[in-house]
């Protein structure tokens, strides 16, 4: 399916504008860990575009228009949002919309997570499912997309198509979002009051004013000592800097002093980063990204009243919180001022070197290998046989609703007429046998030949499985081992170490796309598990699943977008060694509960094991 609406992004320093005399819907956004757009509420829209309409390069505190946002600012200049507590940063960017869309309309299409409550969907997709809606379709295909759900109108549902798994969504009414026409006025001088001229004085402004104004003070006093000094005035007495630029975040490495001098005298009301230098060099200090520098202690002129950041060291230890810090370098940034900013920690993603020979088998466990060839399929099993192995006929009909087809069980099934098997007629309903859940026989049927075809089923309204689930997983290696070293909250426990290695391919009939090239990035994966009783018992599950091909699928991967990828398949596995920094690591006290959980929603459980 086409994208409907999609949106425009012409990027004019960092900034999108539509064409001239052409009517379009603002939506902000900002780009999540997964590399996905998510886009800011209509209210905080109008508030950021207020904003840009009085200066392009200002400053956005989002608190003042929702409070659940109050550590958050934006500076339009870098086009970053900056959470204050943390010093997390985060790009973001302007896209338009056709006014006749969902944001045109306040229109918001919701799904409830696991905690019960409603998550909005991205502004693509919810232009998307708008636009279906509207034309009155009763389901819609995400694949085209990049996710594998399908969206039914009648029921109001998402459904997963690999897992069955089925979640509620909702549509309601919201403030539209901001509508603009033509090119936005030029920017204004910094800060942009009221009407009155005031600016705004609640803390966090307050804050940004200040820091603005302390760093347009040594702005200024640097420019005067460069081209305003003379010989013998006492004015010119002070040492100026280096200035070098960077796009990328780096050590302070990246940049090297050319000479160095000592800064005679002191002053707490001056900004300082580094020691000081004896050159200056010409540079665009506008240009959007990371910038660094190293300034000296010079003697600027602070307007009275204006409170200073005795920012000494953005590079260690230092009087001012890292966030506090990163804020200022910001807003120096914004001020025409490079900036000073520490690199975010990095994962540990693998533990030291460790030689062959101190790699061992796991207790209890036969090999250190596990190989998958292609699929191997099961003669003799009819999508007929197979539903009627699990079901039993019911003679006296319940009148309540099919959730396969949604029409009543006491009706034909919703497939009659599109599915015609022997021996199954469109009004026979069935009973499945362990979880008691009935259906139309023929919607069983249709729902079998849309899956792996592999002998099992699954119940899609309490998900129990009937028979052994296979998966789709591509050909690959599976090792898996015990290493001298132990992982963060199981000091007194070794580590068992999963190796999977999956090579790319071409796609079979079981896949999205049969005939087309899949790409297999980031192989071989490293995965981490505690060499304890309960960790091996989760590696033995693991191996289960994986000679069962459920590990891993073919879809489109959350994190970079890809299409026809190798991913995961709703089993978590831990990759960081070292750390949690991106919560995929230790220590995590419930993660063995949770992936014993999840297996044994694939239909792998602890009674599968046989000591």
């Amino acid at each position: 399916m086409a994208r409907p609406g999609s949106g425009l992004l012409v990027p004019v320093n960092g900034l999108g504008y539509p064409p001239q005399n052409l009517a379009r819907v603002v939506v902000w956004e900002w780009l999540n860990e997964h590399g996905r757009w998510r886009p800011y509420s209509a209210a905080v829209c109008h508030h950021i575009e207020n904003i840009l309409k009085g200066d392009a390069r200002g400053t956005v505190v989002l608190g003042q228009v929702d409070a659940q946002l109050s550590p958050y600012i934006i500076d339009l200049q870098s086009m970053h949002q900056f959470r204050q507590d943390t010093g997390t940063m985060r790009p973001v960017q302007r896209n338009f919309y056709e006014p006749s869309s969902a944001p045109g309309k306040g229109v918001v299409w919701e799904w409830e997570n696991d905690n019960g409550s409603w998550t909005p969907y991205d502004m693509e997709i919810c232009v998307t499912i708008q636009n279906a809606y509207e034309k009155q379709h009763p389901w819609l295909d995400l694949t085209s997309l990049g996710f594998c759900y399908i969206i039914d109108f009648n029921s109001m549902s998402q459904t997963n198509r690999q897992s069955q798994r089925k979640r509620r969504l909702r549509r309601r009414m919201d403030l539209a979002y901001p509508l603009i026409m033509g090119s936005i006025p030029k920017s204004q001088s910094w800060p942009v009051g009221t009407s009155s001229g005031q600016p705004c004085s609640c803390q966090q402004c307050i804050l940004v004013n200040s820091t603005r104004a302390a760093s347009n003070a040594i702005l200024a006093s640097q420019r005067r000592k460069l081209y305003g000094r003379t010989a013998g005035d006492p004015s010119a007495a002070g040492t100026l800097t280096v200035v070098r630029q960077s796009n990328t975040f780096a050590g302070t490495s990246l940049w090297t002093p050319t000479s160095s001098s000592s800064s005679s005298g002191t002053n707490n009301n001056n900004i300082s980063a580094g020691g000081g230098q004896t050159k200056v060099e010409q540079n665009n200090l506008n240009r959007p990204g990371t910038q660094r520098i190293s300034m000296a202690t010079a003697r600027g002129a602070i307007p009275p009243g204006v409170p200073a950041l005795p920012v000494k060291n953005l590079t260690g230890s230092g009087p001012v919180h890292p966030a506090l810090a990163g804020m200022t370098g910001i807003l120096m940034c914004a001020a025409g001022l490079p900036v000073c900013l520490t690199r975010a920690p990095k994962p540990i993603l693998h533990p030291p070197p460790i030689n062959k020979s101190d790699m061992k088998p796991v207790p209890g466990i036969n090999g250190m290998r596990r190989k998958t060839k292609k699929k191997h399929l099961r003669r003799g099993k009819t999508p007929e046989d197979v539903v009627r192995r699990y079901t039993d006929k019911i003679k006296v009909v319940p009148d309540e609703d099919c959730t396969i087809c949604m029409e009543r069980l006491v009706m034909s099934s919703g497939y009659e007429g599109v599915l015609q098997h022997k021996g199954i007629k469109p009004e026979l309903v069935g009973k499945l046998g362990k979880c008691g859940h009935m259906y139309h026989l023929l919607c069983l049927v249709a729902m079998y030949n849309n899956g792996n075809k592999d002998g099992s089923l699954q119940c899609p309204t309490c998900k129990t499985i009937y028979g052994e689930k296979t998966g789709t997983q591509p050909p690959g290696k599976m090792e898996y081992h015990i290493i001298p070293h132990c992982l963060p909250g199981y000091p007194d426990s070794k580590t068992i170490r999963i190796v999977y290695d999956i090579p790319a391919g071409i796609q079979t009939n079981e896949h999205p796309n049969p005939g087309k090239k899949f790409s297999a990035r980031g192989f071989p994966r490293h995965c981490y598990l505690p060499d304890n009783e309960k960790g091996r018992k989760v590696l033995k599950l693991l191996i289960m699943a994986w000679d069962r091909r459920l590990i891993f699928t073919i879809g489109t991967s959350s994190t970079t977008g890809e299409s026809d990828t190798v991913v995961w398949n709703e089993i978590h596995h831990k990759t960081e060694f070292g750390s949690n920094l991106t919560g995929h690591g230790y220590p995590d006290p419930n993660y063995l509960d949770n992936v014993l959980t999840e297996l044994s929603a694939q239909g792998v459980g602890e009674d599968n094991l046989k000591d």
